[in-house]
């Protein structure tokens, strides 16, 4: 099991990813909610504890946006906050279970332990397949035809965007929103330098094409893809 932990107490984090550690739980750290959310975006993990008092960004507004982006891991919440109202405002937020301050660490372990045996997103949403193109979401790996590509992480989160909604036109906009967490038009072609490379590495060597750009709308990906423009 592989977990994120999102704690700004440095020594608490310490003490957490050791006693995780002998228990044989590899995990990462992040010592506040802007790097906790970039990190659990770009990585896959089992489980995510998060301290609900962060700097930069509070660990409910690092749960809610997770879950925005689709995002569906297990979430631990660990809290000084342990009145019935915070719980419920915790869980309402996206997590799944909530810890109050102080509390054992054999009671946290097994709350992960159960945490990390529960799907976060139904089985046939964690791989997703574009004729014989496949991205694995939990290995964080994309294949055709067996054959391993090597994409880098914009790269990754772009196809995965693309490939969940196959079959559907997507716009520049939503791109943005949803792969660069952009609210504005930057007014650049960064997302036209990332499609093109990422058509090179999909498409090159292999017969059929399967990203398509619709011209005046946004791109497509699909089994019977082709080019407009």
């Amino acid at each position: 099991m592989k977990i994120l932990i999102i704690e700004d107490d440095l020594e608490a984090a310490a003490y957490l990813a050791k006693a995780f550690r002998e228990a044989g739980i590899v995990s990462d750290h992040a010592s506040d909610g802007e790097s906790g959310l970039f990190m659990a975006t770009e990585n896959s993990y089992d489980v995510l504890v998060i301290d609900r008092m962060l700097p930069r960004r509070d660990g409910l507004s690092v749960i809610s946006e997770l879950r925005r982006k689709g995002i569906h891991t297990p979430v631990l919440i660990l809290s000084a906050l342990g009145q019935v109202d915070d719980r419920v405002t915790g869980l309402r937020a996206g997590g799944d279970d909530y810890l109050p301050k102080p509390y054992a660490f054999n009671e946290l372990l097994a709350r992960v332990e159960v945490l990390g045996r529960r799907k976060g997103t139904p089985e046939q949403d964690m791989v997703y397949r574009v004729g014989d193109l496949e991205l694995d979401r939990l290995s964080h790996t994309v294949r055709r035809q067996g054959r391993e590509l090597l994409l880098q992480p914009r790269e990754f989160r772009l196809l995965e965007y693309l490939m969940k909604n196959a079959g559907q036109v997507v716009t520049r906009t939503m791109l943005l929103e949803n792969v660069w967490d952009y609210h504005f038009d930057p007014q650049t072609n960064v997302i036209d330098v990332h499609v093109s490379r990422l058509r090179s590495k999909i498409e090159k060597d292999f017969d059929q094409p399967l990203l398509r750009t619709v011209r005046g709308a946004g791109y497509m990906i699909k089994e019977d893809g082709h080019t407009d423009a």
